[in-house]
């Protein structure tokens, strides 16, 4: 799965493959939100959609935007936060994280690490062999973060169960940690 964070629009792209095989377009849409509505249900409707198509989708991985930001903080901002619900729906299933640069999708589905979204979303749709192009660009770029994991990502899969029995673990700890809390008691 692939994400491309965003609080008014967030890509999700699902692609089934393995390096050097063909790709299936598994699923494609954006979670959006209402930009006039308060920031923290902004996030609540990003978190609400990630969740539901994870629960659907079960993906194996999910590949999420690297955010970065030269000028416009206040825009980064929003989209950090997206990044980060992304990451942590992703860790409460036990899923491996990886976080791939938008020059790394660029040059996995380009070749080219400073390609315009026309370019992205033009060999995204001959990859995946659509029929007409996803849009808006979100869902191509995130089909392309998709893309670019399944064919950098390999690595990935080897220890997810080690990942998984991690985040398990923490997930146990911590239910017991608010138990303990509850009941006035302490946990070793």
């Amino acid at each position: 799965m692939g994400v491309d964070p965003g609080l008014t629009r967030c890509g999700v792209g699902v692609v089934e493959g393995a390096p050097g095989k063909r790709l299936r377009l598994v699923h494609v849409s954006v979670v959006r939100t209402v930009p006039d509505d308060d920031h923290a249900l902004r996030l609540l409707g990003v978190e609400r959609g990630i969740e539901a198509l994870m629960d659907e989708l079960r993906p194996e991985a999910v590949a999420v935007e690297r955010v970065f930001s030269q000028h416009n903080v206040r825009t980064v901002m929003g989209t950090a936060q997206a990044a980060g619900i992304a990451m942590l729906a992703a860790a409460r299933r036990g899923l491996p994280v990886a976080l791939h640069t938008p020059s790394e999708a660029k040059a996995a589905v380009t070749g080219n690490g400073r390609a315009d979204k026309a370019q992205v979303t033009t060999m995204v749709t001959r990859l995946l062999a659509l029929d007409e192009a996803p849009k808006p660009a979100d869902a191509a770029d995130a089909l392309a973060l998709a893309i670019c994991h399944v064919w950098r990502g390999g690595a990935l899969r080897q220890p997810a169960h080690a990942f998984r029995s991690r985040i398990e673990e923490a997930a146990r700890a911590e239910r017991e940690r608010l138990a303990a809390r509850r009941t006035g008691g302490t946990v070793q």
